[in-house]
């Protein structure tokens, strides 16, 4: 599993109601259905990975998020949760207020585009950077709306949001021990524990 979903796992109360935006393959759901005894459903748009959802018994909805998620009710869920993909959404900060206004909380997780490795690609390649944790090209790239912590908490505070608990994690090496005292440099992963108080 993801380095995340760990960190994730931790902010979710047992039994909780989950929304999960571009579920994906519905790992994380059904790890919290096993884990932490949550009930919910997962939104995802690729045919392939809804399938994926339904063999391991995920409740899934074909959807497109940047359609908007006016279906969805006011705190009709306890938590919404959107990993790795807020930063390929057309108008990400409207998602992030739909979000909060469906759940009582919210998760969202990105990657942090002020990562040292992506700074320095820019600074020595002169191009768009490529890895592991970013990897397409300029040109084929599904993420839109790149953010560092440092944009992203902006926004937090620009609309009000509460930080209940932040994580910036590093999948090895001096990042893991560095994101603590650097977050916006060594930290690869950025995880949001949010809610309007």
């Amino acid at each position: 599993m993801r380095y995340d979903l760990d960190v994730i796992e931790g902010y979710v109360q047992s039994g909780s109601h989950v929304l999960d935006l571009g579920c994906g393959d519905g790992a994380l759901l059904h790890h919290l259905q096993q884990l932490k005894q949550v009930s919910g459903v997962g939104l995802e748009n690729d045919p392939d990975r809804i399938t994926q959802c339904i063999e391991k018994d995920i409740a899934v909805v074909e959807h497109d998020l940047n359609l908007g998620l006016s279906q969805f009710g006011n705190n009709s869920y306890d938590i919404v949760i959107m990993t790795l993909a807020l930063q390929a959404m057309k108008e990400p900060d409207k998602v992030l207020e739909e979000m909060l206004r469906i759940g009582k909380e919210c998760i969202v997780t990105f990657p942090n585009f002020g990562h040292w490795k992506a700074r320095w690609y820019l600074f020595s390649q002169g191009r768009m950077p490529v890895s592991d944790l970013l990897p397409y090209e300029w040109y084929n790239t599904p993420n839109i709306h790149f953010c560092t912590v440092k944009d992203f908490e902006a926004l937090c505070r620009e609309r009000k949001v509460t930080v209940l608990n932040r994580d910036v994690v590093a999948s090895s090496g001096i990042g893991k021990s560095l994101c603590r005292h650097l977050p916006n440099v060594f930290g690869e992963t950025a995880i949001y524990h949010l809610t309007y108080e």
